[in-house]
């Protein structure tokens, strides 16, 4: 049996159904940690950029209170527009960068920028890179990963992502290609490949050493049909239930964590279930379901209550 104790299990707030720094229709950042904790994750990610408190010395007292430590965070960037989103992205991601910095954190997660409106679902874009948008993002990438580590220690892992520029198996592949592999690498999330058609084990498989940090995310095969027939964008597809509990989703979750187990290093694997907007009973018992089926899977740590 493949050894998965190397993999370091956490949740993230877009589990709570956090995906905006501000909203009404999400949890507030104290609930968040008081219900993670209480369901016994010992690590987490930090959510959209503003949405824990940015006084480092704040955060740490939090953080301590309830036995956490953060594992990563989440900015979106936009590089394919060119000069002026690169410096734009650096002053954002520095910010975050220096957050994760000061509370022991070393992974910030690039998510690419959406070409459908996150609330409306509504195209604000195309769907297709030229090669000058292309060339933009990768090298763009490259210089935004040299900066955050050279400047922070901090290390940026790229997310591929449904309803962006890279989205399927090949445009990752492409990514991979173009990118500088000493400074760039990927979270993977098993949900985003799975919901565009990829296959996360050939992924692992193929690019065992850009598998640096992953984020556990189940799609409804179901939910995912309807999806496609109906071309629905992705803001519509999570309200449907497209992204579910791992026992009930694709990829098949037992043989994708013993693939990870095979590359035989410490990689944070992250829970997450798009869930927004949700009701802010809904997401507690969730988690507590879902922590509950990965320990059985072989993965941890979990505490138990009280912490």
């Amino acid at each position: 049996m493949t050894d998965l104790s190397q993999l370091r299990l956490g949740t993230a707030p877009d589990s709570w159904g956090v995906w905006f720094p501000n909203d009404p229709h999400q949890v507030t950042w104290d609930v968040y940690l008081d219900e993670i904790a209480r369901v016994g994750y010992v690590y987490t990610e930090l959510g959209p950029q503003g949405f824990m408190p940015q006084d480092p010395e704040q955060l740490k007292d939090e953080l301590a209170k309830r036995n956490l430590t953060v594992c990563g965070g989440t900015v979106f960037a936009g590089l394919h527009k060119g000069a002026d989103a690169l410096e734009k992205a650096k002053r954002e991601f520095g910010q975050e960068a220096k957050l994760l910095a000061a509370v022991g954190a070393e992974y910030l997660v690039h998510l690419p920028e959406q070409y459908t409106d996150q609330h409306s679902g509504e195209a604000t874009e195309g769907s297709d890179l030229d090669l000058d948008q292309w060339k933009n993002l990768v090298t763009g990438t490259d210089e935004l990963a040299t900066y955050l580590y050279e400047s922070f220690g901090v290390k940026l892992v790229f997310h591929p992502h449904a309803d962006t520029h890279v989205d399927t198996q090949d445009r990752i592949e492409r990514f991979l290609a173009d990118t500088d592999p000493e400074v760039v690498n990927l979270c993977l999330d098993t949900g985003h490949v799975s919901y565009c058609d990829g296959d996360n084990i050939d992924i692992i498989r193929r690019f065992p050493e850009r598998i640096t940090y992953v984020h556990l995310k189940s799609v409804d095969p179901v939910v995912r049909k309807r999806v496609l027939a109906e071309n629905i964008s992705l803001a519509e597809a999570v309200q449907l239930g497209v992204m579910c509990e791992p026992p009930y989703g694709e990829p098949d979750m037992p043989p994708l964590l013993d693939a990870l187990g095979e590359l035989g290093r410490p990689i944070f694997a992250v829970i997450e279930q798009d869930l927004y907007p949700v009701e802010p009973h809904i997401p507690l018992p969730i988690g507590a379901r879902t922590a509950g089926y990965y320990v059985g899977c072989g993965l941890g740590p979990v505490r138990r209550w009280p912490y």
